[in-house]
């Protein structure tokens, strides 16, 4: 008895499922602490000369964020950042299929980054200074990244975009 609810049982009720755009965002946050930990993982293993903890050096007081602890609320505060790139994704990119999509986003979002906002990162050398390492290292990051964000949401959008299974049915025994 206390199971049931104005008539309904617990079991029979169905969740609503998440839009595009809450899935988008999940995405976005996901893709952007993960990418950020494989590139904290490539900067301790001297793969490159960044660390996420760039992200924090113009901005905040405290040599606290040299450290672990830096690098840390950097892959936060990028996963953050990370869902503006997803939705700007989801706005202009999100119906093209395949993975070269991802590709040339994750590579615009790597100049965009080291070329047009170098100068708010005073700290990190202009992309023809940096060793090849370093430029080879997180152009690849960046693409891996742009694949992984925009081959998921392009899934996402073509799987709402399809009639499921039992409608397809319903829809072949009203044509007959």
């Amino acid at each position: 008895m206390m199971a049931q609810q104005n008539g309904t049982l617990e079991q029979e009720k169905t969740e609503r499922p998440m839009t595009l755009i809450q899935k988008t965002i999940i995405i976005g946050f996901v893709g952007g602490v993960f990418w950020s930990l494989i590139g904290y993982l490539a900067y301790f293993f001297n793969f490159s000369d960044i660390s996420p903890n760039m992200i924090l050096i113009p901005w905040v007081a405290g040599d606290w964020k040299y450290g672990k602890a830096g690098n840390y609320a950097a892959v936060v505060l990028i996963g953050i950042l990370s869902i503006g790139a997803a939705l700007l994704y989801y706005a202009l990119l999100r119906n093209v299929r395949g993975m070269w999509a991802g590709m040339v986003y994750g590579a615009g979002l790597w100049a965009v980054v080291f070329y047009l906002f170098h100068p708010l990162f005073f700290h990190v050398q202009p992309v023809a200074k940096l060793d090849a390492n370093t430029v080879i290292t997180t152009l690849c990051l960046y693409i891996l990244y742009g694949v992984f964000v925009g081959y998921s949401i392009s899934f996402e959008a073509q799987e709402m975009n399809q009639p499921s299974a039992s409608e397809g049915k319903e829809a072949a025994k009203e044509g007959s």
